[in-house]
């Protein structure tokens, strides 16, 4: 779960950004937000640990940020995606940066971004969508001696 300090424009982000959608969800009895892609929820959205109220507390058994058990340990979310120009076009036209990467073995084109609660976002396109497209630096240059 994404835990947002405000779920609404959290959900909004990842409408507007990456596509997704609201659906439908369990009433846990606190607010959340679903993100569907097709059939799927692949993202979920709630409060963060300033804004939940008690009964998520209690269904949670604890919230991450603020406790001595914090997830995060976890560095990004990654996606497969398609439409590598388009998605180029969406992230310029909407203002979001990122920074562009080619994974070693030529097979991956990646972007990076950030949610608006400081998630590390990587989309992973097949190298053959990035024909003509310069990334910003190349894994394999890194490994260079």
């Amino acid at each position: 779960m994404v835990a947002a300090d405000d779920i609404d424009a959290t959900r909004d982000w990842y409408a507007r950004v990456l596509g997704m959608r609201p659906g439908p969800h369990p009433d846990f009895g606190f607010p959340v937000h679903w993100m569907y892609l097709g059939e799927t929820d692949i993202v979920h959205i709630g409060p963060s640990a300033k804004a939940a109220g008690e009964i998520q507390k209690k269904y949670l058994g604890r919230t991450s940020q603020g406790s001595d058990k914090e997830t995060g340990a976890i560095d990004h979310i990654a996606f497969r995606a398609t439409g590598l120009r388009s998605t180029l076009e969406h992230l310029r036209r909407e203002k979001i940066p990122f920074t562009q990467r080619r994974a070693n073995g030529q097979a991956l084109f990646q972007l990076f971004l950030y949610d608006p609660n400081g998630i590390k976002i990587e989309l992973n396109f097949a190298a053959q969508e990035a024909a003509g497209v310069e990334p910003e630096l190349m894994a394999s240059e890194l490994m260079k001696s």
